[in-house]
């Protein structure tokens, strides 16, 4: 809850996420490994053990990618903000407690997850703003049934609805958990062979819908949630 508490009031506070998902993990990592397995290319994916930080750190890789695919836009989305893969690995990294660096299939796996945040930003449409990062977060619970994303989800709902901005944004938040039940399971998508598919391809495919609710808060909004701001 401390946790929670210093990341309300700083959005950009990304270790406070760790933290936060650390504590609340549960057992969401062995399910969700498990489910991997049971699906032919989840199955793949986890006899390969690819480390995504590494291949989507890889910007000579990422520059061959066709104008229009989500590698294009992946590239496009980390250089506007600055981000890098290897900079949220890094964060998480700092848990004090934390076991994600582990020689471990299951610590391999909430790899996995951590490194493809920023594409699930991408594939959703979601942008960095308070609104855009707990959008992510609400469309991630289905995904994950990590509890750490329920709680960090609800807390920017309530914050966002306490704040009266007279736009959507506590109901884009839950627009965006519903949408992530109905979406396939991105979890165990192979996430290099998606780098070269066309990104509007890859959302029908997956069943990823526009985010119109979250489109419809003015960008001057998405961070004036009652606690936090820039």
């Amino acid at each position: 809850m401390r946790a929670l508490r210093r990341l309300i009031a700083d959005q950009e506070d990304t270790f406070q996420v760790f933290e936060i998902m650390n504590a609340l993990a549960g057992r969401s990592i062995d399910r969700g490994y498990a489910r991997l397995l049971d699906t032919p290319q989840g199955g793949r994916q986890a006899f390969l053990q690819i480390e995504l930080s590494e291949r989507l750190s890889d910007r000579a890789w990422l520059e061959t990618m066709p104008a229009g695919s989500v590698g294009a836009a992946y590239l496009d989305f980390m250089g506007e903000r600055g981000f890098t893969a290897d900079g949220l690995a890094g964060e998480s990294a700092k848990v004090a407690d934390t076991e994600i660096d582990a020689a471990h299939p299951r610590a391999w796996y909430a790899r996995r997850l951590r490194d493809v945040h920023d594409v699930w930003h991408v594939l959703t449409g979601y942008g960095t703003d308070a609104l855009g990062e707990a959008c992510v977060v609400a469309f991630s619970l289905p995904q994950t049934r990590s509890a750490g994303f329920g709680l960090i989800a609800a807390g920017a709902g309530v914050q966002f609805a306490r704040a009266r901005t007279g736009y959507p944004c506590a109901r884009a938040i839950l627009r965006a958990w519903r949408d992530g039940r109905r979406a396939a399971w991105l979890p165990g998508e192979d996430y290099e062979a998606m780098m070269s598919e066309p990104l509007d391809a890859v959302r029908t495919r997956l069943r990823i819908p526009r985010p119109v609710l979250y489109e419809q808060v003015p960008a001057a909004v998405r961070d004036g949630y009652l606690g936090g701001g820039r």
